[in-house]
């Protein structure tokens, strides 16, 4: 998969603690970090970019582990249940996984999910955002996706930062997150 290089601009901010004294488990990115860009192929192989999104909406990133896994199939299943209360606050829904574009549109077709999935095969978005990490199963040590997701404004600036989320009920928490980030706008009189 083509995967557009982010520029060097959109960096991410990193701890200024050495990464050798920062706690494996600890995030990379907060609230208020720059999200990093990139551009990936979508479930019918047409690029999406962070960057144009951001021109018009704010964006609801979340990173899965694999498509047709009970709790992926639910997570993505409720944000296409809300995705118009999304978009009626001005938001766009996008999940990203290491799947390939053909197992996103079977997984899509197949739940008729309508929320836009993104395939990140080689993982690089994944390391980007720091939720590609390390996983006992089984007693085996393995790369995989933390399921994580990220309420970024149209400044680029992210907002929520959630890592190792549980897929119930996710969706919801989202929303009201992102109520509650209209609502203080409203109050401080920005739209």
């Amino acid at each position: 998969m083509q995967i557009r290089p982010v520029s060097s601009a959109a960096r991410v901010r990193r701890s200024n603690r050495p990464a050798a004294s920062r706690h494996a488990a600890e995030p990379m990115l907060r609230p208020g970090d720059r999200a990093p860009l990139f551009a990936l192929p979508d479930a019918d192989m047409e690029m999406f970019e962070l960057a144009d999104a951001l021109a018009s909406h704010r964006v609801v990133l979340y990173f899965y582990p694999r498509a047709n896994t009970p709790g992926c199939t639910r997570q993505a299943a409720d944000f296409t249940d809300r995705e118009n209360e999304f978009s009626r606050h001005g938001c766009v829904v996008v999940g990203i996984s290491p799947d390939d574009c053909l197992t996103l549109a079977e997984f899509r077709d197949e739940h008729g999910l309508s929320v836009r999935l993104l395939s990140d095969e080689d993982s690089e978005i994944c390391r980007m955002y720091d939720v590609w990490r390390k996983k006992e199963v089984d007693g085996f040590s393995k790369m995989a996706v933390l399921r994580s997701t990220f309420i970024i404004d149209r400044d680029g600036v992210i907002r929520h930062a959630l890592y190792d989320v549980n897929p119930r009920g996710h969706a919801a928490e989202v929303l009201e997150l992102v109520r509650a980030m209209d609502a203080r706008n409203t109050h401080n009189g920005n739209r």
